[in-house]
C-alpha cells in the first residue's frame, strides 16, 4: 500500500522535451551532467544520479520544459530564532541523505541545514509535494469566482471529459482521490497507468492528461473508495487552468508566490502538451517550500489579502478520507496526521509539514535510497515527532 501511496507523481517528469542545447547551459549544470544518467526513467537512476539532476530538472537538456514563476517584489522575511536542539539530528540527516532542512516556528527561523553540496540558493524539486500547491489553487479559484462549488462537475470545467467515466466526478471527489475510476499506479508494473500514461500518444487537440483520463473504465461509484492517482492531480491541474483562463505556474504567481512573499524565482515543468505537470515537479528553494507551510498557518491570507475561502484549509488539511494506515487520512492533497498536524509529501523525501498547534513548519529536501520504501519514512516522522517534543520542552 505505501508504494502506491505516497506521493509518487515523479513520472510526470519523464517526458522529452529537445530543443535545448548543450552549450546554452550554465557551468553549474554542464558539471551535473557529468553524474547525470543518458536515460529519462529516474527510478532507475543512482543515487549519486538523482543528488546530481534533483536540483536541476528544469536546466537538462532531455527532460521537460518549464516555465517560470517569478520570486515576489516583496519577499517575506525569515528572522532568526531561538536555535533548536534536537537530539541525534546530525545521525538523521545523514541516513535520510539530506539535501536541506528548514525549521520555523512562529516564522522564525529555529534551524537550517544543508548537504550533498546543496544550498539556499539552489531549486530542488518538489515531486508529489506539488500536488498540495495545486489543490490550493482550487481553493484561490473558488475565492476569486472561478470554480463555483466543489461540488460541480469535473467534465463542467474540462469539456472534454463527458461522457466518460469522470462525467459524474465531483471536484471534491478528484481533490480526495476518490473518483471511483480505475487506475493502477504501481511503478514497478510497466502495464499500470502510471507507467503507460506517459508514453501514451494524446488525441488531436485533446490536453495529454485528459486524453489520456477519458478512456479509463469505472471501477466504484464516485466518493466510496480512495486511491491514489497521480493522474487526478493533473486533471485538477487542467481544470483550475480552464476555469481561470491562466497556466497554473502564471495563477500560481499570483495567487501565492509573490503574495505569499517567496524570495526566489522557481519553476515547474511541463507535460507533452504543455501543461503543467500538477501532481509533480516545481522546482524551488527549500525555504520558499517553508513560506507555503506559513501560507497555510496564515490560512490563506498573504499581505492583508484573502487567497482561499476562510474555510479552505481547514477542511482541505483534515482527513476526507481514510487510507489505512493508523493515525493518518487524505484531505484535499493533503496528508493528515490524527493529532492535527498535515504534511505534503514527494517521493525520495520531500516534504512539508505543518503543526498549527505550534506554529510550526519543516520542510526537507533530501535524496532517498528508494522513493518511499526502506526505513527513511518512518524515520521523517518520527523526527517530526521529535521536533514537536523540543519545542514542547522550550528547547
Amino acid at each position: 500500500m505505501r508504494k502506491r501511496t505516497i506521493a509518487l507523481g515523479a513520472i510526470g517528469v519523464l517526458l522529452v522535451a529537445g530543443g535545448i542545447g548543450y552549450r546554452s547551459l550554465d557551468k553549474e549544470t554542464r558539471g551535473f551532467l557529468a553524474t547525470f544518467p543518458t536515460n529519462t526513467d529516474l527510478l532507475t537512476w543512482s543515487q549519486a544520479q538523482r543528488d546530481a539532476a534533483f536540483r536541476a530538472l528544469d536546466r537538462l537538456p532531455f527532460l521537460a520544459k518549464s516555465r517560470v514563476i517569478a520570486a515576489s517584489p516583496t519577499p517575506l522575511a525569515l528572522a532568526p530564532g531561538k536555535p533548536l536542539s534536537i537530539p541525534g539530528l546530525d545521525e538523521f540527516l545523514a541516513a535520510q541523505h539530506s539535501a536541506a532542512l528548514v525549521i520555523l516556528q512562529d516564522g522564525k527561523v529555529r534551524l537550517e541545514r544543508y548537504g550533498l553540496d546543496f544550498d539556499a540558493a539552489g531549486r530542488w524539486t518538489s515531486f508529489s509535494v506539488a500536488k498540495s500547491f495545486t489543490s490550493t489553487l482550487v481553493g484561490a479559484a473558488i475565492q476569486d469566482g472561478a470554480i463555483k462549488s466543489l461540488e460541480d462537475k469535473v467534465s463542467l470545467y474540462v469539456p472534454d471529459l463527458r461522457g466518460s467515466a469522470y462525467d459524474e466526478v465531483t471536484i471534491r471527489q478528484l481533490l480526495t482521490m476518490s473518483s471511483g475510476v480505475a487506475w493502477n499506479e504501481d511503478y514497478e508494473d510497466v502495464k499500470s497507468d502510471v507507467s503507460r500514461f506517459n508514453d501514451a500518444e494524446p488525441d488531436p487537440g485533446v490536453d495529454a492528461t485528459v486524453s489520456y483520463m477519458r478512456k479509463l473504465p469505472r471501477a466504484h461509484k464516485p466518493g466510496e473508495v480512495w486511491s491514489y492517482n497521480t493522474g487526478e492531480t493533473n486533471l485538477v491541474g487542467v481544470l483550475v487552468s480552464s476555469a481561470t483562463g491562466k497556466p497554473l505556474s502564471q495563477y500560481l504567481q499570483e495567487k501565492i508566490w509573490q503574495p505569499a512573499g517567496m524570495e526566489a524565482k522557481s519553476t515547474w515543468l511541463l507535460g507533452k502538451t504543455g501543461h503543467e505537470i500538477a501532481g509533480c515537479c516545481i522546482q524551488a528553494a527549500t525555504r520558499d517550500f517553508a513560506r507555503f507551510g506559513l501560507f497555510v498557518l496564515a490560512n490563506g491570507v498573504a499581505q492583508g489579502h484573502r487567497i482561499v475561502p476562510a474555510d479552505w484549509f481547514a477542511n482541505a488539511t483534515t482527513k476526507q478520507k481514510d487510507i489505512g494506515v493508523a493515525g493518518e487520512g487524505y484531505g484535499f492533497q493533503w496528508w493528515t496526521y490524527d493529532d492535527g498536524s498535515v504534511a505534503a509529501k514527494g517521493i525520495f523525501g520531500q516534504g512539508i509539514f505543518i503543526d498549527r498547534a505550534r506554529r510550526l513548519v519543516i520542510a526537507t529536501n533530501s535524496d532517498w535510497k528508494r522513493a518511499d520504501d526502506g526505513p527513511e519514512p518512518a524515520a521523517r516522522d518520527a523526527f517530526y515527532r521529535r521536533v514537536q517534543a523540543a519545542i514542547d520542552a522550550g528547547d
